[in-house]
């Protein structure tokens, strides 16, 4: 299981950007924490998750 925002996720074997497809998440406006670094964009189409991975999905907010 991979750990997503705290919670536990079946999502081994699928790179990021599979994830993030599955998820209302835009990766245009989102930052990802993948065990302990921010990953850069390029790298979530071959970045694959395994067991034990821990990921933050962090979103940007817009506001005035």
């Amino acid at each position: 299981m991979v750990k997503i925002n705290g919670e536990h996720v079946e999502a081994a074997g699928q790179t990021l950007s599979q994830y993030l497809a599955s998820t209302a998440c835009n990766p245009q406006r989102i930052v990802i924490e993948y065990n302990g670094e921010i990953l850069p964009r390029e790298n979530y189409d071959t970045t694959v998750l395994t067991d034990d991975d821990q990921v933050e999905i962090i979103s940007f907010m817009g506001g005035g």
